[in-house]
């Protein structure tokens, strides 16, 4: 019995570290940002805008409506298309912009996003989501150009950020395992090169 469990252990160990390798190789082979910028003759970013595709797994990094280069993501664990709630684990869908940025993070790097902004807050007001004094501070952020407050039943604390602690294993996986509480990460080494070049208002279009 325990000859049994030894090597049913130690298959799964075999398995899993082969998996990481699998990644560890894929990743070896994608080039910096540096290295795409040069590849496309691109010298400065200018007017850079994100869009997120939930569909397809990743983040694309756009100059002057020209694609740079595009990074892996995960996201939500709920794969639904519609937030309804705080706790619902889904990325959200729409268009949004970055409206702080946060270098000391649990997940290494934090570009907050300003979900919801004022036409989630309306849908949610139409279907009950949240109440008229959730949607009014929400506005009134809005109102402000600052980040949604983070206590409505909608929550606020949706961002792009990368793994940290556990850097290591996530970037190398070879599948994408959508883990997030509904924020997009990326590697901790992707979200510095996306770091490097955004900044507050950078606009960022969720789809699916």
């Amino acid at each position: 019995m325990l000859k049994n469990i030894l090597y049913i252990s130690g298959s799964v160990a075999f398995f899993f570290a082969g998996v990481i390798l699998y990644g560890v190789i894929l990743n070896l082979r994608e080039e910096t940002l540096q290295e795409a910028m040069a590849d496309k003759g691109i010298k400065k970013l200018n007017d850079v805008y994100l869009i997120v595709d939930r569909r397809n797994f990743h983040i694309e990094l756009y100059s002057d409506k020209f694609l740079v280069k595009t990074y892996k993501a995960a996201f939500g664990k709920n794969n639904s298309t519609v937030k309804t709630s705080s706790t619902d684990n889904v990325t959200p869908v729409g268009e949004y912009k970055i409206c702080s940025i946060d270098t000391n993070a649990k997940y290494h790097k934090y570009l907050r996003l300003d979900y919801p902004n004022d036409l989630d807050a309306g849908e949610a007001l139409k279907r009950g989501y949240i109440n008229k004094d959730e949607f009014d501070a929400i506005m009134l952020a809005v109102k402000k150009n600052e980040c949604p407050p983070k206590e409505t039943s909608l929550g606020g604390d949706i961002s792009i950020h990368g793994i940290g602690t556990y850097n290591a294993i996530f970037k190398n996986l070879p599948f994408v395992f959508n883990w997030t509480n509904g924020s997009i990460a990326v590697s901790d080494e992707n979200i510095d090169e996306l770091y490097s070049v955004v900044k507050i208002g950078t606009p960022v279009k969720i789809t699916y």
